[in-house]
Order: C-alpha cells, then sequence, then structure tokens
C-alpha cells in the first residue's frame, strides 16, 4: 500500500483518536502530521515478529507517545490526569485500550470498504453486505436476489479476497 493511501486512511482516525483526548481542533492536525511523520520514519525498522495484531497495536502507541510529549510540552511538567488516561489506553485488556483497537478495526474495514465497492457491481456486493456485515444467511439472500446460493458464496469470496489484499499488512 503506498504511503498515500495509508495517510489517507489512519490520518482521520487518529485525528479522531486525538479530539477525544481533549486535543484542541487547533493543535489536532499538526499532532496527527507528526504522528503520521514518526510512523512513517520508523515503519521500516518495524518489527512485525508474527504477532496477530502488532501494526494495529503499534499505530495506537506512537499516538499514545506522542500525545505524552504533547501534554508535558503544553503543561511544562505533571501530565495533570492526563497520564492515567493514556496508560489506560496503553493497556491491552483495559475497555479504553480495547475500545481503541474496536475503532481502529471498524474504521479500516469501513474505509477500505468504501474503496472496494466501486470495484465490483451492485448484484455482487450487496449480497456480499448483506450475508458478511449484516450476518443474513446466504440462502436467505439469494432468494431475496434470484441469485443461487452459490453465486452468492462466490460473490462473498471474490469481495474478501480483494478487501484482504487491500488491508494486507495494516491490521494483522
Amino acid at each position: 500500500m503506498s504511503w498515500r493511501r495509508f495517510e489517507a486512511l489512519y490520518a482521520p482516525l487518529i485525528r479522531g483518536w486525538l479530539f477525544g483526548q481533549g486535543v484542541p481542533d487547533a493543535d489536532a492536525d499538526d499532532l496527527a502530521q507528526e504522528i503520521l511523520l514518526v510512523i512513517f520514519r520508523e515503519m521500516p525498522s518495524f518489527d512485525h515478529n508474527g504477532r496477530k495484531g502488532a501494526f494495529r497495536k503499534w499505530v495506537p502507541s506512537v499516538t499514545v507517545n506522542r500525545l505524552r510529549g504533547y501534554w508535558r510540552a503544553r503543561r511544562n511538567g505533571p501530565l495533570n490526569g492526563h497520564d492515567e488516561r493514556l496508560a489506560l489506553l496503553e493497556d491491552e485488556g483495559g475497555e479504553p485500550g480495547r475500545a481503541w483497537d474496536r475503532e481502529q478495526d471498524e474504521h479500516v474495514a469501513a474505509q477500505v470498504m468504501r474503496l472496494v465497492e466501486p470495484v465490483f457491481a451492485p448484484s455482487t456486493w450487496r449480497p456480499f453486505r448483506l450475508v458478511v456485515v449484516e450476518g443474513r444467511s446466504a440462502a436467505s439472500v439469494a432468494e431475496e436476489s434470484g441469485l443461487s446460493v452459490n453465486a452468492v458464496l462466490i460473490g462473498k469470496s471474490r469481495v474478501l479476497r480483494r478487501l484482504r489484499e487491500e488491508v494486507r499488512g495494516l491490521v494483522s
């Protein structure tokens, strides 16, 4: 994936995280760019180690570290409660950390689906969404759409394969 696509995918998510941590609008864009620059600079040396979710956990970690620096510089000393909130975000077992993971997964999935949708005909995309996103059975979708169950499943498989190609390495 190109850097431009990565930035388009992650910049809105990172800005949203910054707003959620109380960063003022006036600073959020600059801080988001700073975070993206760190990711860009350090990405070549990022060690995945084959751990599931390693990259997905690394992006919030970079964000938390830059937020810590931001709050320290702004407050000229103690973080006045921000450090406790940031520690909660870093705790993978805690609800705030899990919420960030969910938000990241949902954001990346929605953005990648938006990018991939135009590649497929509506007769393939709509059944895919009904089965995968809405959780309907292939049989009920096939009946409703006038397709065979096999056609619904083949379409689902094609779309999922394309989605995996788009996100390879981003949320693994």
